[in-house]
């Protein structure tokens, strides 16, 4: 056989055997003066899987290495350029590599090199081919060209090929600002060349090549779905029960939200906005409605503000904001119904909010409003002058905003110099509505903390005056009880969590946030009526019964109302003993309860406090004085000799005292007229139906909401309630077994996208229970294997990732104020039910280095059984006292285990899906991801399941961070 070129030389040697002899004269013909090592480099660590026959001489790679050891830059030897080119073609498609991790890592690096190499060539050919072109000679260059740009898609055109290359990527990043610089230059040369098809065919390699980087980030978008529950529900959730929730929180619970279930931007924008809008419409009169139309107009403008910044491109969002306000007009019965129900057009208003956040252009602001105009032409019109006179609510929440801050500025002020000034100030704000629209507005916008702040400071200041004469006195006092009142109604509204300050040490903590701490009723908080709080100083208390007892209205001179408020406790209990033995008649009751409300309403609240706490502990034949005494301090007081303002305290008080009183009065079945403002105080009260079993409420509501397809408002609360009464294990547990009874697919991914944002209501500790409890439980049992086959088992594995992601992306925030409220777990419990075995340091000292241990570790079997529980998060020292890290710990331990068992089933199909979605969902398994938890000897045993086997798969779940991470992932690609 005649040899003619390398390819064939090679061949040849491996078929014959030849002689070191016969192979030095051959690499003269073919090598004078050198070439590249790379190329050669490649060659060596791949040839054993390129050919099919015994081993090589292992000399034949040594004499080819040593002939042409020195770097081949002389692109102008067609021979020597011809035979490298005929040795990528030989391995370029065909890469793979069994050896050592180092080795594979060798591989990527190689590679990269040869990249680089083939890069220069192509523009020395292009270089070549242009000034032939001026000479009238383009053949030889063209020819060649033609080669390179066919070695290089054949190369780049292997997912498996780019993967080698994005981990050489990290391993030399020096290298790949080289292979970017060739690109651009390679770019300006053939931009001069008139041959399209060569054009055409380099820029579909620089393409390939740009996308390396990024080979983890491409996400394919759900383009034929219209409707988003998930994303629904997460609004309506916020809306209705987070108003004062940190609006970054909301964003990257959106953003997750967007990235898990792959929704385009406009469909995503357009989704949060029907939300919105149905929030308003079926949003209760009063301060829900409030609540609804700032959480509308002032925080998701600002929500969408700061998804733009999440956004690849100002332009391309501003152009999403456009496309979805399209898709919204064309929701004309959903516009107008909200229009009906705010007695204006709502359209209008959002739409000059998203133009002052820049999240639309002016010119695109007048052509949506003009073409909603003209809609609303066609639209049911209104009884004229029902609602003519009446401002709309949104008008006034966008007029309250600002209105907020101003107060913030006025309570700044130093309340000594003018209290007249600041009483006119706080007196506006409890006329009508005024106060609610200030503090929907100022929760909406985060001020709602600091505006409690203030008055915190205010009630301070309040509490005594000294040498003080009458009209200072009841300024005083109106001071006093207006903060407290607002307070009060704000806990109630919005949380306590709103009021109460940052725990300092050494620092005084004020008397209101003491009084709300241990003796305000709240819902599922009980309170000890003997607690120390209810049980001031003797001497006070006489003097308080007997001052309410003998006096004919209240004395406000150098009164200490901090003093009053906490001894009036003890007051009632002696006049309810007085009452009970006969000692008082219900007349004298009537005058003290007219005293203790008469002048300033906090006394009242403080003593249904305490009267309430009583109430529980009491049998049922003894609980009628205390609640008629209740009923009396409710009741509207009928004097002209009252303080400023009072009328509109009373109705604070009242709203106050009927909120505090709901629990205990459903419990003793008793009914109290409290005095009606015409709005439902209390709109989301007592939803559950009487004598019925709560599994059975929980399984009915869930058919449903599932056989809707959406989560209203009152099925949230309904849920909220159902989760506080029967614990997180209870409600997560029946929940699922409800998913699992699903057989239909697309039942199941319906009921996914509703579990999960149902169990947003609690996320950290729904995760910990599903991650924890259930899962290992269902794949360790083999009698319940069967409830995890396809469809229910696909759609368990892709709520369980969802909750996974989401909770540890946001476990290091603070708990929303509605999470606080529950009983959190105790980190022991899942120290105890999680053990994990201490990897010693010097271990992980020899692993976290990148020498030949870490190959050892890999390849050894020994070694490997002794790290089989080593992963990323161990190199990254992970707290792993934190529960949620426990339990995705020992999660993937489990995942490991069950991938490296014999025994297939449900189960191990199970594991193979959970992987896919977190692959799906995730696309990087950099640090911070939940994939650090995967040990790194799983990653090998993963790949030998046929639907995980793919370069990206394994990207994805390697962290490629750190270099042991770098080192698993080429050796498992490399082995693909």
């Amino acid at each position: 056989m005649k040899v003619v070129n390398l390819k064939q030389a090679i061949l040849q040697a491996w078929k014959e055997r030849w002689s070191d002899y016969q192979w030095a004269i051959n690499m003269k013909k073919f090598f004078p003066k050198g070439a590249t090592w790379d190329i050669l480099n490649l060659a060596d660590a791949l040839l054993e899987q390129a050919m099919i026959g015994p081993s090589p001489n292992p000399l034949i790679l040594s004499y080819l290495k040593y002939a042409i050891s020195s770097q081949f830059d002389d692109f102008s030897r067609d021979l020597c350029v011809q035979a490298l080119l005929d040795i990528m073609d030989m391995f370029c498609d065909r890469l793979s590599c069994h050896g050592k991790a180092e080795e594979c890592i060798g591989l990527c690096r190689a590679l990269l090199s040869a990249l680089h190499w083939l890069l220069r060539c192509t523009a020395a050919s292009a270089e070549r081919l242009r000034e032939g072109l001026e000479a009238g000679t383009p053949a030889a260059g063209e020819k060649q060209l033609a080669m390179c740009l066919q070695r290089l898609e054949k190369t780049l055109s292997s997912t498996k090929n780019r993967a080698l290359l994005h981990i050489a990527k990290l391993e030399e990043a020096s290298s790949w600002t080289a292979i970017e610089h060739s690109l651009l230059k390679l770019g300006e040369i053939l931009a001069n060349l008139s041959n399209p098809q060569l054009r055409s065919q380099a820029e579909q390699c620089g393409t390939l090549i740009r996308s390396i980087p990024t080979m983890l980030s491409v996400h394919a978008e759900q383009m034929h779905k219209t409707g988003f529950p998930t994303v629904h529900a997460v609004i309506l959730l916020e809306g209705t029960m987070n108003l004062t929730g940190e609006t970054q929180s909301l964003v990257e619970q959106l953003t997750m939200v967007k990235r898990m279930q792959h929704i385009p931007t406009p469909l995503f924008v357009l989704e949060i906005w029907k939300a919105c809008f149905v929030g308003l419409i079926e949003s209760p009169e009063g301060t829900e409605e409030l609540k609804w139309t700032a959480f509308t107009f002032l925080k998701i403008p600002q929500v969408l503000v700061k998804l733009k910044k999440y956004s690849h491109g100002d332009k391309d969002f501003t152009e999403d904001v456009n496309c979805a306000f399209e898709f919204l007009l064309k929701l004309t019965p959903l516009l107008d119904k909200a229009d009906q129900r705010c007695n204006c057009d709502c359209t209008n208003f959002l739409l000059q909010e998203c133009g002052k956040q820049g999240l639309l252009s002016e010119a695109s602001v007048n052509n949506l409003m003009t073409k909603r105009k003209a809609d609303r032409e066609h639209a049911p019109q209104q009884k004229s002058g029902e609602n003519a006179n009446i401002q709309p609510n949104i008008q006034l929440i966008l007029r309250a905003e600002p209105t907020v801050t101003n107060i913030l500025k006025t309570m700044d002020a130093d309340h000594s110099k003018s209290p007249e000034g600041l009483l006119g100030v706080l007196g506006h704000m409890l006329s009508g509505k005024s106060l609610d629209l200030l503090l929907a507005a100022a929760a909406a916008t985060g001020k709602l903390k600091s505006f409690a702040r203030k008055f915190i400071n205010l009630n301070e200041f309040t509490t005594y005056g000294s040498e003080e004469s009458t009209k200072p006195a009841s300024v005083r006092a109106l001071l006093f009880d207006i903060s407290f009142l607002m307070l009060c109604h704000v806990a109630q509204t919005y949380g306590s969590e709103v009021i109460l300050s940052e725990s300092r040490s050494g620092a005084e903590v004020p008397f209101f946030e003491t009084w709300m701490q241990t003796c305000m009723p709240e819902e599922g908080k009980i309170l000890n009526p003997d607690h120390p709080c209810f049980r001031p100083d003797s001497t006070k208390v006489e003097s308080l019964v007997a001052l309410l007892n003998n006096s004919s209205e209240m004395k406000l001179v150098q009164m200490k109302w901090h003093e009053a408020c906490l001894s009036i406790s003890a007051a009632i209990l002696e006049i309810l003993n007085a009452w009970e033995n006969g000692v008082l008649a219900f007349e004298s009751i009537q005058k003290i309860t007219d005293n203790i409300k008469g002048k300033v309403c906090s006394l009242a609240v403080c003593a249904v406090a305490w009267l309430v706490a009583h109430v529980r502990m009491l049998g049922l034949d003894e609980r009628e004085k205390s609640l008629q005494m209740i009923r009396q301090l409710a009741g509207p007081l009928f004097s002209e000799n009252t303080l400023q303002f009072y009328n509109e305290r009373v109705v604070i008080m009242n709203s106050i005292l009927e909120r505090m009183c709901a629990d205990v009065l459903q419990q003793t079945a008793t009914q109290i007229k409290f005095p009606s403002t015409g709005v439902d105080t209390m709109p989301y009260w007592n939803l559950l139906p009487p004598k019925r079993p709560i599994k059975e409420v929980l399984t009915d509501i869930f058919a449903k909401v599932l056989e809707k397809g959406w989560v209203d408002s009152r099925s949230i609360h309904i849920f909220d309630t159902l989760l506080h009464m029967g614990g997180v294990y209870w409600f997560c547990n029946n929940l699922i077994k409800e998913l699992l009874k699903e057989t239909r697919k697309e039942h199941t991914l319906r009921a996914v996208e509703l579990l999960y944002s149902i169990f947003c209501l609690d996320m950290q500790q729904v995760t910990l229970v599903l991650l924890g409890h259930i899962l290992p439980g269902l794949l360790t049992d083999s009698s319940k294997w069967h409830s995890l086959m396809d469809p229910p088992g696909t759609a368990l594995a892709k709520l369980a990732v969802w909750c996974a992601l989401s909770s540890y992306s946001s476990h290091k925030g603070q708990a929303s104020t509605r999470q606080k409220k529950r009983h959190r777990e105790d980190i022991e419990d899942y120290i105890s039910l999680f053990p994990l075995d201490d990897v010693q340091p010097s271990k992980l000292m020899r692993l976290l280095s990148s020498n030949e241990d870490d190959a050892n570790v890999l390849s050894s079997p020994t070694d490997r059984s002794m790290s089989s529980s080593l992963s990323a998060s161990q190199l990254h020292t992970v707290n792993m006292r934190d529960p949620l890290n426990r339990v995705l710990a020992n999660l993937f331990l489990l995942i490991s285990s069950i991938l490296g068992s014999r025994t297939a089933g449900p189960h191990t199909q199970f594991v193979q899906w959970f992987m896919e979605e977190c692959v799906d969902c995730l696309e990087q398994g950099g640090r911070g991801s939940v994939l650090q938890f995967l040990p790194f000897t799983t990653v090998s045993e993963l790949v030998k399941v046929s639907a995980m086997s793919s370069p990206k798969v394994v990207l994805a779940i390697t962290d490629l961070s750190l270099p042991l991470g770098r080192q698993v992932a080429a050796k498992a690609i490399a082995a693909l």
